[in-house]
């Protein structure tokens, strides 16, 4: 199996972990910047100490990095930051899963904005594997806002934040691939810690100052839930390494597609923990989802 596939599995695992902490988090400590914060202030030091101790022993030789690589790091971390504070905010609302709903619709916005930004198509069997893995998502998500009827379901508070976390994580997505690609190093994962280093300081530094100027105390909150925001760090980290090892590889629509395996995950954590059964439409839901997966691998 090819790397991009396991990396995007892998960061798949780690970003379900972390959103079960956030929403932790968010529920009865921190407020949703404060919880998306979390995720920097614990993992920037500890790539960067990672990058910097690697380049000292000689294992890593540190490029120049071009203006590009920062424009395309700075509105991916942007972009990312914007997107995770939308869906913090989801967690605290009753329909949640009509917002995840609209939120993996990032993968199609990913194709379009990959085509206006790096101009990378995708081929027509990627674009229908695309398409058989989003109605799994929507099928795993359940019906949308029932207690509404026609359009105004599509207009609701979750959907917009949903449909907006979605098409910013599709730009952070494009944009982190750019970046990657600028970095003139062979081995694909050097490439992908220099642009999770340098993205992850811009992100801590650039939300630092945020909360100082807009919340207030929230720093010092975020500091002192060092025990449980350390986890978030943590794998942060790890599925932000994932992430950028795949990107360098393989298109982004391709690896958020994959990455979509997450809601599976999601569904087995809450059987294993709570004991809950699967429904039918889980299961076709799972299927679908699989299936478009599998579609992918075999043609990449």
């Amino acid at each position: 199996m090819e790397l991009w596939i396991i990396a995007s599995v892998a960061a798949a695992a780690f970003q379900t972990v972390r959103f079960m902490l956030q929403k932790h988090l968010a529920q009865v400590k921190l407020s949703a910047a404060g919880a998306t914060f979390a995720r920097f202030v614990y993992s920037a030091p500890i790539a960067a100490t990672i990058l910097l101790t690697l380049v000292a022993l000689g294992q890593v030789k540190l490029p120049a990095l071009s203006w590009a690589f920062w424009g395309y790091g700075i509105v991916g971390g942007a972009a990312q930051i914007t997107a995770t504070v939308c869906t913090v905010m989801l967690f605290g609302r009753r329909n949640f899963a009509v917002g995840m709903a609209f939120i993996k619709t990032e993968v199609l916005l990913t194709v379009l904005i990959g085509i206006l930004v790096l101009g990378e198509a995708v081929s027509a069997l990627g674009m229908a594997a695309i398409f058989i893995g989003l109605a799994g998502v929507l099928v795993l998500s359940g019906p949308i806002e029932a207690n509404q009827q026609g359009w105004r379901r599509f207009l609701s508070p979750s959907a917009a934040l949903g449909l907006l976390a979605g098409a910013l994580f599709g730009v952070s997505a494009v944009c982190y691939r750019g970046a990657s690609l600028q970095v003139a190093l062979d081995a694909p994962m050097q490439r992908a810690l220099v642009t999770l280093a340098a993205v992850t300081a811009m992100q801590m530094a650039g939300m630092w100052g945020w909360l100082k100027l807009r919340e207030p105390g929230e720093v010092a909150k975020v500091l002192g839930a060092w025990r449980s925001a350390g986890f978030i760090g943590l794998t942060s980290m790890g599925g932000t390494f994932c992430w950028f090892t795949a990107f360098t590889l393989q298109n982004a629509a391709y690896v958020k597609t994959v990455g979509q395996i997450e809601l599976v995950f999601g569904i087995l954590g809450t059987v294993l923990i709570f004991r809950e059964t699967i429904s039918r439409r889980e299961y076709l839901g799972m299927a679908l989802l699989a299936a478009s997966i599998v579609g992918l691998i075999l043609l990449a």
